[in-house]
């Protein structure tokens, strides 16, 4: 279980995190979600110990995370935004690097090392060097790399950013497969169909603060499970229904370009986060 306390970072003048209390159940697939300078990237590396907080505390299951307690350090992975492997090692050149970095046998690197490529999908590409990987196969091997030390957390910054839609939901079925496997995740994202599909809760966050947490089923039950769309000399504009009779009644009375929908995850994300975004 990870609990953030009051978690807190500032530079200078500025908060970019902003008294932030969460808690993440063991085995849970947490999304964070924000426009840019949100706070989420800044989150996360709070939760690496790549950043110390100003105030507050993170604990792992009910111990205080610092960087200087490895033992609990070990049991959470980073994937980063960026690809942070160098271009002319292989795969399994990667995988004994990172094995080495936390002094793991080398018969236990290889024997993991292959497991983790087979369940990626990636063993047929094993000997190619970085630099000749698609994005999708780079992005997986990040997965493989991470999950070396068996990790029981695994944080995620964006994993999906820049990859094609076959790589994105291949990325997909990969976490929710180790998300089946109890570990507990947590995600930053800005493609909403992907918190909606992966996640069990989502936050939301805006000016470094978390404005709202619910599953995104909660949420978008709340807002209204039906969406009127009607395109005007405005533009698009949408409004949101509970009942299915009121929408086809309100789009009854519509002229020009109309459609009624689901309501989706992005709806709740646009009306809710938004504002803030317009009121700048």
């Amino acid at each position: 279980m990870i609990e953030l306390s009051n978690l807190t970072k500032k530079y200078d003048e500025f908060t970019a995190v902003d008294h932030l209390n969460l808690r993440i159940e063991t085995g849970e697939f947490f999304g964070l979600l924000g426009p840019n300078g949100a706070g989420k990237t800044t989150t996360i590396g709070m939760l690496s110990t790549l950043l110390l907080p100003s105030e507050g505390q993170v604990c792992i299951d009910g111990e205080k995370l610092t960087r200087q307690n490895n033992r609990l350090k070990r049991k959470i992975s980073v994937i980063t935004q960026e690809y942070s492997m160098r271009q002319d090692m292989t795969m399994d050149e990667i995988m004994e690097y990172q094995g080495r970095l936390y002094f793991m046998p080398l018969k236990t690197i290889r024997s993991r090392s292959q497991e983790l490529l087979e369940f990626c999908g990636l063993t047929d590409y094993r000997r190619r060097t970085v630099r000749k990987l698609s994005g999708g196969m780079k992005r997986k091997l990040m997965v493989c790399r991470a999950l070396l030390t068996d990790p029981e957390i695994l944080l995620l910054d964006e994993p999906t950013a820049g990859m094609d839609a076959l790589a994105r939901r291949q990325m997909w079925n990969l976490l929710k497969q180790l998300n089946g496997r109890n570990l507990t995740i947590l995600l930053t994202t800005h493609y909403m169909e992907e918190a909606e599909s992966l996640c069990d809760r989502v936050g939301l966050m805006y000016g470094g603060r978390l404005e709202e947490t619910d599953s995104p089923r909660n949420m978008i039950e709340a807002f209204g499970r039906y969406a009127v769309d009607q395109n005007s000399d405005e533009g698009l504009q949408s409004k949101y229904f509970h009942k299915k009779e009121d929408a086809i009644e309100y789009l009854a009375r519509l002229s020009g370009e109309t459609a009624l929908r689901n309501t989706t995850l992005e709806d709740v994300f646009l009306e809710k986060v938004g504002k803030h975004l317009e009121s700048r």
